[in-house]
């Protein structure tokens, strides 16, 4: 879906990430709001078909459209749709259990997860400092979640939701390595199509287990689930237009700020200092990655560009 690095304008490329990465954390509050009243499939079903449009209108403007339907591994699209599917699906279920930075922060940990199952799949060769940060990465995760697993809580609904919120990083790391390996022989406009597609289709199977008709405001948030996650696509992918994905990088941590501000605001929630602290770590580890990448002139935008969409 994004076209290599155009013009070298980073005012313009960090403005494009940050109003994205406000967006997804703005869709991600809607899906708390509604949490307690509708089933999981049938917000993720309204967040993918109505995010479609977006992207079909888009890949029109960019006259990329031809291309975002021929691919040579269909296969490939459909388990990376299965995936990306399945992780959407654990972290709304997720954000129902936990606060909304919580959800945030664990999230963080998917590149972290992502370098792992490259050296595993791909063989990918990770040298002392990635190894480093893996360890940092892990241990953050471990700090922010054991709190939810210690004692005699492993049943509570806090403990599901941090398990549901670890199994969709885990799963978005899968999701990347297909990326990966889709975008050597299909366009990214493919890739992002189908998995909009994949996702629209997977989600609607959940009818039969019982849907609750919205009210017209109830239905009106979940239009706007779908719209804000379909322009929050199209604004990230843009941004690496204008600049590389190792300076644009480290921003997604900024969602973190945006989590605990309206998370303040809509729900009364505050992040523990555990938690802060485990992001913390997690955060370090990811950004080892990135200092270690750009030392090597490694260029992933073009990964990037494609990146599961937030949940």
């Amino acid at each position: 879906m994004a076209k290599p690095l155009t013009s070298h304008r980073p005012l313009l490329a960090v403005s494009l990430k940050l109003s994205a990465l406000v967006l997804f954390t703005l869709m991600q509050a809607l899906v708390k709001v509604l949490s307690a009243d509708f089933p999981t499939g049938e917000m993720v079903f309204f967040r993918s078909l109505f995010a479609v449009p977006i992207i079909i209108g888009w890949l029109l403007y960019r006259r990329e459209l031809s291309q975002g339907l021929v691919v040579k591994k269909p296969m490939g699209h459909f388990w990376r749709g299965v995936l990306g599917t399945s992780a959407m699906f654990l972290t709304f279920t997720g954000l129902s259990l936990l606060p909304l930075p919580e959800v945030t922060a664990i999230g963080y940990a998917t590149p972290i997860f992502t370098l792992i199952l490259a050296a595993l799949m791909l063989g990918e060769r990770i040298r002392m400092i990635r190894i480093g940060a893996v360890a940092i990465g892990l241990l953050g995760v471990l700090i922010m979640i054991w709190p939810r697993l210690g004692g005699n809580n492993l049943d509570t609904a806090a403990t599901i939701g941090a398990l549901c919120v670890l199994a969709a990083t885990i799963a978005r790391g899968f999701v990347q390595i297909h990326i990966r390996q889709l975008v050597q022989v299909d366009h990214p406009a493919a890739v992002v199509f189908y998995f909009s597609i994949t996702a629209t289709l997977l989600s609607a199977v959940s009818a039969f287990w019982g849907w609750i008709m919205p009210t017209w405001e109830q239905a009106l948030i979940l239009v706007a689930m779908g719209l804000l996650g379909g322009v929050a696509q199209i604004l990230v992918t843009s941004s690496y237009r204008y600049a590389q994905a190792s300076m644009l990088a480290p921003y997604d941590y900024t969602t973190m700020l945006f989590a605990i501000v309206i998370g303040y605001i809509w729900f009364d929630e505050l992040p523990t200092l555990v938690m802060l602290g485990g992001a913390a770590l997690v955060i370090a580890g990811n950004v080892l990655v990135i200092l270690r990448e750009r030392q090597l002139g490694l260029d992933r935008g073009k990964d990037k560009s494609v990146t599961d969409p937030k949940a």
